[in-house]
């Protein structure tokens, strides 16, 4: 009988668990920690680094609305990745090549739940693009 009160308090620390995670938006996270200082906290290009750069970084709340109030997902995903070649990406080479950075990143780091580097850079990268798409201005 001792166990059921034990077996009581697990499953409602399971049933809130998604709660709690709920609470937390990593694609905001992310982009606090590794894109605000050049494209602001509120992403409009108002960072604390702009003074320091050639080119002021774009505003990123009006991507959908620059291109016909549809978000461009695909292209800022591959702009974000900075592997591959996209025109306007870098700005002369300002902006950082992200998805080689959080491959690197993710080698042993026990908080990528053992996927392999790459997986664990697209995930990162797919929650900013998801966090961009959020804040856009329609």
């Amino acid at each position: 009988m001792r166990r059921l009160p034990a077996l009581a308090l697990a499953i409602g620390a399971i049933a809130t668990a998604p709660a709690l995670a709920q609470s937390i938006d990593y694609g905001q996270a992310e982009f606090s920690a590794s894109c605000s200082g050049c494209h602001g906290t509120t992403a409009r290009g108002d960072g604390h680094f702009r003074e320091f750069l050639n080119r002021p970084p774009a505003d990123l709340t009006v991507l959908a609305r620059n291109n016909g109030g549809v978000f461009p997902a695909q292209r800022v995903m591959q702009a974000i990745d900075g592997r591959n070649t996209v025109t306007g990406h870098g700005r002369a080479g300002e902006m950082p090549i992200w998805g080689t950075a959080y491959a690197m990143q993710a080698k042993g780091d026990p908080g990528t739940a053992g996927l392999p580097p790459e997986a664990a850079a697209r995930m990162k990268i797919a929650l900013l693009v998801d966090y961009l798409n959020r804040i856009q201005q329609r």
